[in-house]
């Protein structure tokens, strides 16, 4: 028989209001997340384009955008590129798993290794945050701190739980991995076997000084990459035809 006593009924009500109301905190959290930039390690930042405002970077310190779109989302993201207070990278980059995004991850390091360097703090950003921006974030970790994708992919998460690159951008990251060792062996003239980094994941928190900001360089654009960047560009392509087997 179903106990139907006034007092089970007021413990059924408040076990389901308990539960509602944490449903609706996880949601109002993942909202949250959604909307705002996370630091992902100490200086860089990953967002959605609405994370780009002049008050909010200038409230963050960041003086760095990369800023990721396509030609139909030009008109809704633009970068502040008049403004000489911030350096942007801007790349064409279209959201769809058969856009080969893996020939940006050469560019995206420098331009971050560039911002870290000054003492600068950068965010990078697409229209959500989530998969094209994302995915560059998870490269630079990966080559950084010596990770896999999963690693990283699992890393990113803590911080930003939003984060969900396409399949194509997830199956490029994969192969980067044997394309960054490469790349790193033939710069270090090192073994396969050396090349792992000697760097713990636990150092993607270590701090960083912010106390000497300098004024960041002028404005990059996609259509003006140093030769030094289209070098590796071009070798990371090259290695990814190989790698695909075309």
């Amino acid at each position: 028989m179903i106990d139907v006593t006034p007092q089970n009924f007021l413990q059924d009500e408040a076990n389901i209001t308990s539960v509602y109301n944490q449903r609706s905190f996880h949601l109002s959290r993942q909202i949250h997340v959604a909307k705002t930039m996370q630091e992902i390690i100490p200086g860089v930042y990953l967002g959605p384009f609405t994370a780009a405002q002049k008050t909010i970077l200038i409230e963050n310190g960041i003086n760095y955008v990369i800023c990721v779109r396509q030609d139909v989302e030009a008109n809704v993201i633009k970068p502040q590129i008049n403004d000489p207070t911030f350096a942007y990278l801007t790349l064409n980059i279209a959201d769809n798993v058969t856009e080969n995004i893996i020939r940006f991850f050469p560019k995206v390091k420098q331009f971050i290794d560039e911002a870290l360097s000054n003492n600068c703090k950068v965010l990078v950003h697409s229209k959500q945050g989530n998969s094209r921006s994302a995915t560059l974030v998870l490269a630079y970790i990966m080559e950084k701190f010596g990770l896999t994708s999963s690693e990283a992919l699992q890393f990113v998460r803590t911080k930003r739980a939003t984060v969900d690159p396409n399949e194509g951008f997830r199956a490029q990251l994969i192969e980067y991995e044997p394309i960054y060792k490469a790349r790193q062996i033939l710069a270090n003239g090192e073994t396969s076997q050396d090349c792992r980094s000697k760097r713990k994941c636990e150092q993607l928190t270590e701090t960083v000084d912010y106390n000497l900001i300098q004024r960041p360089p002028s404005p990059v654009s996609d259509n003006h990459a140093e030769i030094s960047v289209k070098v590796y560009e071009d070798f990371s392509d090259h290695l990814y035809r190989l790698l695909r087997g075309s």
